[in-house]
């Protein structure tokens, strides 16, 4: 595959009020550390049913040259302390070691870029990281409100990645040997420049994304990610083995790893209509074979939130047709 983004733990110092996922908050005493010690032995299991090798062909070449992969392990907040020594760094070990040899892996790490240290920053180096993602640099997250106090997290982090010979990112394909760093945030300009009808976002009524605005047809969504060995392939993953075709999560997803490796649940999807739908970025037809029409999909991705007024977005539809089809009791998909 082109890309697994991989959430390996619910854990993370903040609550902000534009995520995604009401999962992600703080988590304290003895609920935290069940929660780590289920990572520890959940995430291995996880890794070990990813696929083979973690390469694939580039369609926009002519000659279709071989690129390595990428793993995103992101959260929450991976660099916490006890997630970072206890999930992160034997997780990195472990997908090194699977994929010397098998054509190798670029291993991005994602994290919202307050807690990054000179130290820490070595020790993702030594532990085979190949960029650093900061996600965190925008406005929603506490402390970084101005445009000044973003441009002092971002000066200081450069300081600290120049210094270690990084490298500010580039388009794939990248050198094997050089190192990256990358900032990001969810600003108007980058992702995610619309909130989505997720998670706190959602709850906190502050989704700006409407009809026209297709998350299905773009990277992260689910465009593509069938294409199992080509460019644009990317499913996500979540702590407890769950998979998705986008990172925002389809209300029932795909397949599990703790139970089938990856490439076997994408290959039972080949052919099934709602998910083939979902692949070609036309969430819309997702549910024809059912008898939802292009029509009767769109009609159910409006709905009246607390706020008041209307509002409607595909992956509205997609919660819909999930809840009332695909998750209806004693229904069987193709697939399984």
């Amino acid at each position: 595959m082109e890309s697994i983004y991989f959430v390996v733990s619910w854990l993370c110092h903040r609550t902000c009020v534009h995520c995604y996922e009401e999962r992600f908050h703080p988590y304290y005493g003895e609920e935290r550390e069940r929660i780590l010690e289920g990572l520890r032995q959940t995430i291995p299991r996880i890794i070990e049913n990813l696929p083979a090798r973690m390469v694939y062909r580039d369609l926009q070449q002519r000659d279709l040259p071989e690129q390595r992969g990428r793993i995103i392990l992101a959260g929450g907040e991976v660099l916490l302390e006890g997630v970072r020594e206890k999930v992160l760094y034997p997780a990195l070990e472990q997908i090194q070691a699977k994929y010397r040899g098998q054509g190798g892996v670029e291993i991005i790490v994602q994290t919202t870029g307050d807690l990054v240290t000179a130290p820490i920053v070595r020790e993702l180096l030594e532990h085979h990281t190949t960029l650093i993602s900061v996600a965190g640099l925008d406005a929603y997250h506490r402390g970084l409100e101005d445009q000044e106090e973003r441009d002092a997290l971002q000066a200081k982090l450069t300081g600290i990645f120049d210094v270690l010979g990084m490298k500010p990112w580039t388009p794939p394909p990248r050198s094997e040997s050089d190192r990256y760093y990358h900032f990001f945030g969810a600003t108007p300009d980058q992702w995610i420049g619309k909130l989505w009808p997720r998670g706190r976002a959602w709850r906190n009524g502050l989704s700006t994304a409407d009809i026209t605005e297709n998350f299905c047809n773009r990277w992260s969504g689910g465009l593509n990610f069938l294409q199992q060995g080509f460019s644009g392939s990317e499913v996500s993953v979540d702590p407890d083995g769950n998979v998705y075709p986008c990172c925002l999560k389809t209300k029932k997803p795909v397949g599990n790893l703790l139970e089938r490796p990856l490439e076997d649940i994408l290959r039972s999807l080949e052919g099934n209509p709602v998910y083939e739908a979902i692949s070609m970025g036309r969430p819309e037809r997702m549910g024809i074979q059912y008898g939802w029409s292009v029509e009767t999909f769109l009609e159910k991705s409006k709905v009246a939130p607390a706020s008041g007024g209307t509002y409607q977005n595909l992956c509205i539809g997609c919660d819909r047709f999930h809840e009332e089809v695909l998750l209806a009791p004693g229904l069987v998909t193709i697939g399984g």
